[in-house]
């Protein structure tokens, strides 16, 4: 079912509950992949690592050929924002790593990214390992992604979303004393039949609402923000965007269900509820 303008696709339950899965497949992929990261270890191993993880499942990586990309994560490093392609680059110690994920189950896509630091020994907690820039970086991101996510459920319009996003990194940057930019080029998006779909999920406040928010609707709210300026720019190898100043970024993401009975972030294990807690948001359970 499609309403509005812009085509956006309404979801049944059962389709739902389809998204749900992949939702899990591609959680328990970006688990696998930042449990294995160790100085050392190339991205390509990264992608191996994923790779494997939803061939065990039984699905298809919604990233390897889509518009030509050649493999099935995308890996960032350091001033890399979004879209690295996995190679032989090797991961040093006090990387900041994006790794963004997506699979299909039965048609329909999960697509989810996290950021974190790389240590001697491996991923940094955030929660944990405070100091330093990047860790601060990590979790503002982290944060204006969980920020959107819960306008998901007190919001009437997809540009709520944006201003929740905004609204965090403002206060992020403020309590640090920190310049953080918010990517403005590369945004959220529908999601479901298609990886892309209708409606754009914009990181910042904008005079235009966008279409009201409904059940049925599937979200992917993903942030991007630089420990520096938002102008970006593009690679030689047509994929790989990097910030313009060389300032580190960090990339955000998660696929989000609206539902009759409240939300349901399906990338996230527990369906958000760690997340949504400290917005006093408790999302509905799905079966996976």
């Amino acid at each position: 079912m499609f309403f509005s303008r812009e085509r956006v696709e309404l979801k049944t339950p059962d389709q739902v509950r389809v998204m749900r899965r992949a939702g899990l497949v591609v959680a328990r992929a970006l688990h696998a992949v930042r449990a294995a990261a160790v100085p050392g270890m190339t991205t390509a191993d990264l992608d191996s690592v994923a790779a494997g993880v939803i061939a065990e499942a039984g699905a298809t990586p919604s990233f390897l050929g889509y518009h030509g990309f050649p493999a099935t994560i995308c890996v960032s490093v350091n001033d890399e924002v979004v879209h690295g392609i996995p190679g032989a680059r090797a991961l040093d110690a006090g990387d900041l790593v994006s790794v963004d994920c997506g699979a299909v189950v039965d048609g329909f896509h999960g697509d989810s990214a996290l950021s974190f630091v790389l240590g001697a020994d491996g991923a940094l907690d955030p929660d944990v390992h405070v100091d330093g820039p990047d860790a601060g970086l990590v979790r503002a991101t982290r944060t204006a992604m969980w920020a959107g996510i819960a306008a998901l459920a007190s919001g009437r319009h997809v540009g709520d979303v944006g201003a929740a996003v905004e609204a965090a990194v403002e206060l992020a940057g403020g309590a640090d004393g920190a310049e953080l930019g918010i990517v403005a080029e590369y945004t959220g998006h529908g999601i479901g039949s298609a990886m892309h779909q209708p409606p754009d999920v914009v990181n910042f406040r904008t005079g235009q609402r966008g279409p009201r928010l409904r059940p049925g609707m599937c979200l992917a709210v993903e942030p991007m923000v630089t420990a520096g300026g938002a102008e970006t720019r593009v690679l030689d190898d047509d994929w790989t965007v990097v910030t313009a100043d060389g300032s580190r970024a960090a990339h955000w993401e998660h696929s989000v269900a609206i539902t009759e009975q409240g939300i349901c972030v399906l990338t996230a294990e527990d369906g958000g509820r760690a997340g949504l807690e400290p917005f006093g948001v408790v999302p509905v359970e799905l079966d996976g």
